[in-house]
């Protein structure tokens, strides 16, 4: 009877611990925080990238970030209305974008697709040796690879984003981001 009774609490415990509806499920990283060199932030940026349907790792997201360049900053002079004073300065740059990102749903690897506005606390010529005119914003484009654990962790990108000048003129720039996926 001890054999028997001893049999079935086996039975039931190796049951219970191979039930793939009772086994802890692995937490899917949907969201990234890190930083990125170049790309829309244009020097340097740390951004948060999620996407809309929050069950999901790929699909239609967007990205929101803060950064900083320098270069040629358009303020009025105070002793003459229609004069600017150009003198290099550090301004803040606010990245705001959307994504979809394709790849296999159990998969490291990725492609972001995206389009967006950089909006710039200063006017601000950016590519001084054009015939650039001074702006609040740009636009840009993102083409990145990703590589992002599935279930969190160390991540990183790499890729092509090119700007949409204040005159409406292309640019390529490029980007590389290291971050943390959770």
């Amino acid at each position: 009877m001890k054999k028997t009774i001893s049999l079935c609490i086996l039975i039931t415990g190796l049951s219970l611990t191979f039930n793939p509806l009772l086994l802890a499920q692995e937490e899917i990283a949907k969201k990234l925080f890190y930083a990125e060199a170049g790309g829309p932030g244009l020097i340097m940026s740390v951004n948060f990238d999620a996407r809309f349907n929050s069950n999901e790792r790929l699909g239609l997201g967007y990205r929101l970030g803060v950064g900083f360049g320098f270069g040629d900053v358009y303020e009025k002079n105070a002793n003459q209305w229609d004069y600017y004073d150009y003198d290099v300065k550090t301004y803040y740059s606010f990245p705001v974008g959307l994504n979809y990102v394709f790849g296999k749903p159990n998969s490291d690897h990725a492609f972001e697709v995206g389009a967006g506005a950089t909006f710039l606390t200063h006017k601000v010529a950016l590519f001084y040796y054009t015939e650039e005119k001074p702006g609040h914003a740009i636009g840009f484009f993102t083409f990145m690879y990703r590589k992002i654990p599935v279930n969190g962790g160390f991540s990183w990108r790499i890729g092509l984003t090119p700007v949409i000048g204040t005159s409406g003129d292309l640019y390529p720039m490029g980007a590389i981001g290291f971050g943390y996926a959770f």
